[in-house]
């Protein structure tokens, strides 16, 4: 790129983000009725223009689809990409419940008389300017949107090139429908160089919240001084124990992988107890393999079922396919170890009917999600009651597991008082602090004035 190209790309981001700085302000003064009559119109403007969404999604898929052959994309990613009638009124239904969602804004999180007349307030606020890079699929383009629109939040978009055409005409629609609304609450950026000038702007724009890889993340936190709020890729484990209801432990796991494979919640890894893989395996590999499933296994499985061999590679990938690693192990403390040393941190599902087990597993296994007796592919937004979800934060400080509107919003504190000076609680005569909760206490404008 010449020298003007680059000095054009700078100064076009850094309008966007003054804009998306702007509207941000605003945007978190709309009452929640605006905000939900903005997400409705949203929603009513997919419907309208799902011929054009569809349209535009098959040019993409038929581009995807060629690199497809070319051995350059995945079948996992070609599948994400596509979109049909079905989903599309998924999309607008997705928004329709986001607008359903609680207020997540001026929700007061704590209170606490310093004095009499004198009340701190810690009342929910949005974080301001969100930054989101996201993986092929269109529908994560309005799912996180309508999050941010809910939650008062300004939002720059960046989606992949694979899914240039479907976001331009989605971000086109939300754009339109919420014409009454700040202007550049919603922006779309598309240039690799466009994101790298946008990670600069650390004065503008208050999270960036990327969808992908781990070494892909991590190129994010080290390119920018915005706090981060990653969401990687999903190595999920299913560990079937010597005390689990093996038909019902075959039937989750089966889900686990079949159900929708091309998804980070899909699990990777199957580890089976010792003493159970013999009456457990053989069944239930002939039903991944009648389902297409490609599995591979560690030396003992191999001694029990048929399979190809797993590498030291295969603990460390995410398919995202239908494909499977499948590995024996001692006990719960063999499948913790294994989890902690390969997993991503994301969610994983321990089968059995030991309680004392399921809570050492539970309790030991580091990741955002874990579950007992139940399918991985629980860790959703939508099936947790969010609404709806930007990502799964794999990280622990600020959100941890899917991120809907609470993972958007920070707080501020409002302190009400009538004149109080700090002079009067300092010195020999100093006045004692009364430090004591108001449960219950809601924060309005004027809290003390209006009572």
């Amino acid at each position: 790129m010449s020298e003007s190209n680059t000095t054009d790309v700078e100064a076009d981001t850094d309008e966007l983000a003054r804009r998306a700085e702007r509207a941000a302000l605003r945007l978190a003064n709309a009452d929640e009725a605006t905000r939900d009559e903005a997400l409705r119109s949203i929603a009513d403007a997919i419907r309208e223009r799902e011929s054009e969404i569809l349209e535009a999604n098959a040019v993409d898929v038929e581009a995807a689809e060629a690199m497809l052959a070319d051995g350059e994309y995945t079948q996992a990613l070609v599948d994400r990409l596509k979109l049909d009638a079905t989903k599309v009124e998924e999309i607008a239904s997705m928004v329709e419940s986001v607008a359903e969602q609680d207020d997540p804004l001026g929700e007061t999180l704590a209170a606490r008389e310093l004095d009499e007349d004198l009340e701190l307030y810690r009342v929910a606020v949005p974080i301001g300017v969100v930054a989101t890079v996201f993986e092929s699929r269109p529908d994560a383009l309005v799912q996180i949107a309508a999050l941010a629109l809910k939650s008062g939040n300004a939002v720059v978009l960046k989606g992949g090139s694979e899914a240039s055409e479907s976001n331009r005409v989605l971000h086109e629609a939300i754009v339109d429908a919420t014409a009454d609304l700040p202007d550049g609450w919603a922006a779309l950026i598309e240039a690799h160089e466009e994101v790298d000038r946008l990670l600069e702007l650390d004065d503008r724009v208050d999270l960036v919240m990327p969808r992908g890889s781990s070494e892909f993340v991590s190129y994010i936190q080290e390119n920018t001084q915005i706090p981060v709020l990653g969401h990687t890729e999903g190595i999920c484990h299913v560990y079937v124990d010597a005390d689990a209801d093996l038909e019902m432990a075959a039937d989750v796991a089966f889900d686990a992988k079949v159900q929708y494979p091309a998804v980070c919640n899909a699990v990777e890894t199957l580890l089976v107890h010792e003493s159970v893989a013999d009456s457990f395996l053989p069944d239930l590999v002939e039903r991944y393999e009648d389902a297409g499933v490609e599995l591979r296994g560690d030396g003992r499985t191999r001694e029990v079922v048929d399979v190809g061999p797993a590498t030291a590679d295969d603990w460390d990938t995410e398919y995202g396919d239908l494909e499977l690693s499948i590995k024996v192990v001692d006990d719960a403390y063999d499948a913790i170890d294994h989890v902690n040393d390969h997993g991503s941190k994301h969610t994983e599902s321990i089968l059995t009917e030991d309680a004392e087990t399921a809570e050492t597993f539970m309790t030991g296994v580091d990741a955002a999600s874990v579950f007992h007796n139940a399918s991985t592919r629980f860790a959703d937004g939508y099936r947790y009651g969010l609404g709806a979800e930007v990502g799964i934060s794999t990280g622990k400080i600020h959100a941890r597991g899917p991120v809907g509107l609470e993972g958007l919003t920070t707080y501020k504190y409002y302190l009400e008082g009538t004149g109080h000076l700090v002079a009067s609680y300092s010195g020999e005569d100093a006045v004692p602090f009364t430090h004591r909760e108001l449960d219950g206490a809601e924060w309005t404008p004027g809290a003390l004035s209006t009572r």
